[in-house]
C-alpha cells in the first residue's frame, strides 16, 4: 500500500468521532477473525487434549495390533493394551510436566532479568523498546512515543511482549498440562483397546481398524476446527498415519509370532 494511502487512512481514523470508533470496534470484535483468534487462545488446552487423544489412539492401536498379529489370546492382548495405556499416559503426563515446568522456569528467569535491567538502566530499556517498534516500521518519533506510553503503563509487560514474546501476567501450569495429557492419552487409548478385546473375536482386526480410523477422523476434524484450518488434510493425515502404524505393527507381530515358539496361541 502506498505511503500516501496509509497516511490518508490514519488521518481518517483520527478524525472519526468516538461513536464511529466505538461502532467499528464492535464490528472488529464480532468479526470471524477476531473470534477465531480469541477462541484459539482460550482453547489451547483443548488442542493439547486432542493431540494427546490422537497419540493415545495411534500408540495403543499399534501396540494391540502388533500383539494381535502374534497371538489370538485375548488375555495377552488385553494385558499388553492395558500396560501400554498406563505406561503411555504416565509417560505423556511426565513429559508434559517436565517440558512445561522448564518453559515456566525459563519465562520467570527471563522476566527477572528484564525486571533487573529496567531497574538498573531505564533509559536504555526505553530506547530498546522504541527500537523494536522502529523495526516494525514505525518512525523514530512514533516508536519513542509508543514505547514511552507503554512503559508508563506497565514497563515489564511491554518489554516481555516485545522482546520475549511472553505474557508477564500469565504462565502455563505444569500440573494442568500433565493432567490434561494423562486424561487425553488414556481416553484415546481406551477405544482401540475395547475394540480389539471385544466379543467379536473373529472380526477383531477389521473392527479395530474401522474404530481407529473413525476416531482419528473425528480428532483430525476437531483439531483442524480449533486451529481454524481446513479439516480435509488433517483427517487424511491422521488416517494415513494410523493405517500405516497398524499395518506395520501387525505385520511385525505376525512375523515374530511365526518364529517365536508358543507365541501364536
Amino acid at each position: 500500500m502506498p505511503c500516501w494511502c496509509r497516511a490518508k487512512k490514519c488521518a481518517l481514523i483520527l478524525t472519526m468521532s468516538k461513536q464511529n470508533i466505538a461502532k467499528l470496534d464492535e464490528e472488529i470484535m464480532a468479526s470471524q477473525e477476531f473470534q477465531r483468534q480469541n477462541m484459539a487462545a482460550k482453547l489451547n488446552w483443548l488442542r493439547a487434549g486432542v493431540l494427546g487423544a490422537n497419540d493415545g489412539i495411534v500408540s495403543t492401536a499399534g501396540l494391540v495390533m502388533g500383539v494381535a498379529g502374534a497371538t489370538t489370546d485375548s488375555g495377552a492382548i488385553l494385558i499388553a493394551g492395558v500396560a501400554g495405556l498406563v505406561a503411555g499416559s504416565i509417560s505423556m503426563a511426565g513429559g508434559e510436566y517436565t517440558s512445561v515446568s522448564a518453559q515456566k522456569d525459563s519465562e520467570k528467569a527471563a522476566l527477572d532479568k528484564e525486571r533487573q535491567e529496567l531497574a538498573d538502566n531505564p533509559e536504555l530499556e526505553l530506547r530498546e523498546l522504541a527500537w523494536f517498534y522502529e523495526q516494525k516500521g514505525l518512525s523514530l518519533e512514533l516508536a519513542t512515543k509508543v514505547a514511552a506510553e507503554l512503559t508508563e503503563k506497565d514497563a515489564l509487560k511491554a518489554h516481555a511482549e516485545a522482546e520475549l514474546g511472553i505474557d508477564s501476567e500469565q504462565h502455563v501450569s505444569p500440573s494442568q498440562a500433565a493432567l490434561s495429557s494423562f486424561v487425553a492419552f488414556a481416553g484415546g487409548s481406551l477405544l482401540p483397546l475395547l475394540a480389539v478385546t471385544g466379543p467379536w473375536v473373529a472380526y477383531r482386526i477389521p473392527v479395530t481398524v474401522a474404530a481407529v480410523i473413525a476416531s482419528l477422523a473425528v480428532t483430525g476434524y476437531v483439531g483442524a476446527k480449533i486451529g481454524g484450518a481446513k479439516s480435509g488434510k488433517a483427517i487424511i493425515r491422521n488416517v494415513i498415519v494410523s493405517v500405516a502404524t497398524m499395518g506395520i505393527t501387525y505385520a511385525i507381530g505376525t512375523f515374530v509370532g511365526s518364529i517365536v515358539p508358543g507365541a501364536a496361541v
